[in-house]
């Protein structure tokens, strides 16, 4: 983004040098050509302004993490806008070819707004669109400017139609404050891996070989395996709803999220947070143990969402494919 901006801002100071000697030629002799001195001004004014709010908005969406390196830049706008010959005494640019490149330039402005906008709501329709497959709704912001008013008056000419770079800039800033809020929503789901290294899988979700009876058994969530003593991580935001003993579990926790879910933590050796607690993405809560019904160390790890247990492996893989929108 930086090297657009940077090319960007020197076209806009190469046409504001030009727009200086247009005005100081004392080549303005008739009042059209005064007339259309005063448009050229506008039109720069107005370049200013929207170069602004697309770097502004730009640099929000870097923050955010949304790719703004491929920002549209033509070509066929930096090649309207040729060089200022320094010794010229007139310059090589007329009132046209500079209102022009103006023109182009502003056409630019709001192509990268309409990039930003389309880039960070395909990002949030994709997370959101991730997160519901697993009955995850966050709160998402649905019209951040309701604050507007004032008496119904004729429409007026403006240049280049100048209100509408303003209402682009509003549909962006209400897209990324869409994607920050969808963004949050993908740390604080329980969708995260409950230890910092989960090598594999030694028993997975649903039916299988019961390792004591050697029969058929329902299995409700998914085993790995783990020296004693290793640190077991919440996997979402919430609070802690239980810390104790449960048949077969042995020392158990349990975490309630928010959209009925809960995480279920079996078989620990210790417990590092107690019930009523609040707990963040990644907090410490346990330590992996062989407590109740065990062969060896390791964590058993459950979704259960209202009550009933559900594939962790999902929510799992949702926290992985999700992972990208947290890069920055």
């Amino acid at each position: 983004m930086d090297v657009v901006v940077s090319a960007y801002e020197d076209r806009i100071s190469q046409l504001r040098v030009e727009v200086d000697r247009l005005h100081s030629r004392q080549y303005a002799q008739t009042g059209d050509i005064n007339l259309q001195l005063q448009e050229v001004t506008q039109q720069q004014e107005l370049l200013l302004e929207q170069h602004q709010l697309v770097k502004q908005l730009a640099q929000k969406a870097n923050e955010l993490g949304i790719d703004t390196e491929n920002l549209p830049e033509r070509e066929d706008a930096a090649e309207a806008a040729p060089a200022v010959q320094p010794g010229s005494p007139t310059g090589n640019l007329d009132l046209a070819q500079v209102s022009a490149s103006m023109t182009s330039m502003m056409d630019d402005s709001r192509l990268a707004l309409a990039t930003l906008n389309e880039t960070a709501t395909e990002s949030t329709d994709a997370i959101l669109g991730t997160l519901g497959g697993l009955g995850i709704k966050p709160k998402m912001p649905k019209d951040l400017d309701s604050g507007v008013g004032g008496p119904l008056l004729p429409a007026v000419d403006a240049p280049d139609d100048s209100s509408s770079i303003v209402d682009d800039a509003n549909e962006v800033y209400l897209a990324l404050a869409r994607f920050k809020a969808a963004r949050g929503a993908i740390d604080m789901a329980p969708i995260h891996g409950p230890m910092d290294q989960m090598t594999r899988i030694s028993s997975g979700f649903g039916n299988r070989t019961d390792p004591f009876t050697g029969g058929r058994a329902y299995h409700a969530g998914l085993d790995f395996p783990a020296p004693k003593g290793t640190i077991v991580l919440s996997a979402g935001y919430g609070q802690v709803t239980f810390v104790g003993e449960r048949s077969g579990y042995g020392n158990t926790l349990e975490i309630t999220h928010g959209s009925g879910l809960v995480t279920r933590y079996g078989h620990l050796s210790a417990f590092l947070v107690k019930e009523g607690q609040v707990v963040d993405t990644g907090t410490p809560i346990a330590r992996v143990g062989s407590t109740g019904r065990s062969t060896g160390p390791h964590l058993h790890f459950e979704v259960r969402q209202r009550d009933v247990a559900v594939d962790p492996g999902k929510y799992l893989s949702a926290g992985k494919a999700l992972a990208r929108f947290l890069g920055a």
